[in-house]
């Protein structure tokens, strides 16, 4: 049994509790939470700082981290995919090992839970012994309409491979036909198979809906890749997609960099569990941009963080796209903030019966923040994992 004691308690169930005690067991789960005014046991760990639920990052891609520092900062998404493609070669010792790492960090940075997107299922021996609750998602891509049923087919095979939760999902509008979209919808009849993908990253793949015309065609070309079955939907990558996805699957729209406020109403037209998650850092990363945060404040929709991927971020910490997001929405309540690096990821993974908040029964990990600034996120704010 351990005792763990803070200048305050944030717990996501209620207000946040002054001097708070959080009473665990050796394994970490919640026994009690009680303040210090009744309770002077000197075996209380007291700190100074904050406690706060273990972080979920719920966009990652774990089968890039041997790819930190390689491709060039804010060239926009186009030539960033391109260098992806041409610089992913390693060997499987060079990619096991820095997968290895990226997890340990991860961990070491308070994370207790990962949405984690695959194209291949190297990653699945590491995910089976890590100390973080992995859900991979297996990714499709495929323009060729007549080759959706293949791809799905595919999917399934490398599902198969993964011991920890998995579920089958579409890359990107641009990379994906409304046929494979189809197929997805029709896969997830009677099963449970969350959805999440990269909605809205760059400009030019609106200008590829609405138009069918942009620097995706030459991309298309210069990879060789046959985009003949693909036609002009005359509206954006979010209207045409979300019509069709399934209304019973958790969907993520990851990224959002270029979404509008009218995309952000559209969502209010469908009875669907959709959620927000933002990946700030790999934004400025990439694109050199993020997105419009005031927009999404018409939205009810719960919103979550990301960490993407080391080819696109220089580290895998939910602490600093906290702190990126402070700086950028500085009016945000820190309480909100937790939210969303906590609770509101654990509910889109189907994790928050467990993790997410500080409750009696829950596993959830303890995190303590110090060095905030007015009770809230800033530059020098540190995290250190209680348990």
């Amino acid at each position: 049994m351990r005792r763990f004691s803070a200048d305050l308690v944030y717990t996501l169930e209620g207000e946040p509790i002054p001097r708070g005690i959080v009473i665990t067991d050796d394994h970490g789960k919640i026994l009690q939470i009680t303040q210090e005014q009744i309770a002077f046991d000197p075996a209380i760990e007291r700190y100074e700082g904050i406690i706060v639920p273990g972080f979920i990052n719920v966009h990652c891609h774990l089968e890039l981290s041997h790819m930190k520092g390689q491709i060039p900062e804010k060239t926009g998404l186009i030539p960033f995919i391109k260098s992806v493609v041409q610089t992913r070669g390693a060997t499987e010792e060079q990619v096991l090992e820095a997968m290895q790492q990226a997890d340990e960090e991860m961990w070491n940075n308070g994370i207790v839970a990962v949405g984690d997107i695959s194209n291949q299922t190297i990653s699945a021996p590491i995910k089976a012994k890590s100390k973080i609750k992995y859900h991979t998602f297996i990714e499709m891509l495929g323009l060729d309409a007549g080759k959706a049923a293949e791809v799905l087919s595919q999917a399934v095979q490398k599902k198969a491979a993964f011991q920890t939760p998995t579920s089958i999902t579409v890359h990107a509008p641009y990379s994906v036909s409304i046929e494979l979209v189809h197929h997805l919808k029709a896969y997830c009849k009677g099963i449970d198979n969350k959805i999440a993908w990269h909605n809205q990253e760059c400009i030019e793949e609106d200008e590829l809906y609405k138009t069918r015309s942009g620097p995706f065609l030459q991309f298309y070309e210069d990879l060789g890749i046959d985009a003949t079955t693909f036609a002009s939907k005359s509206k954006s990558t979010l209207q045409a997609l979300l019509p069709f996805m399934p209304k019973k699957q958790h969907i993520l729209l990851v990224h959002n960099t270029y979404t509008c406020l009218k995309d952000v109403y559209f969502t209010k037209r469908f009875e669907k569990p959709v959620f927000w998650c933002f990946c700030p850092k790999a934004n400025l990363y990439i694109e050199d941009k993020l997105p419009p945060f005031d927009f999404f404040k018409h939205s009810e929709l719960l919103k979550t963080i990301g960490t993407d991927s080391l080819a696109s971020n220089n580290t895998l910490s939910i602490l600093e796209e906290m702190k990126v997001l402070q700086q950028h929405i500085p009016d945000m309540s820190l309480t909100e903030l937790l939210k969303w690096a906590c609770i509101n990821g654990a509910k889109y993974l189907g994790y928050d019966t467990d993790l997410g908040s500080i409750a009696i029964g829950k596993t959830p990990g303890l995190n303590l923040l110090q060095r905030l600034q007015n009770e809230k996120i800033g530059e020098s704010t540190t995290v250190k994992k209680l348990i």
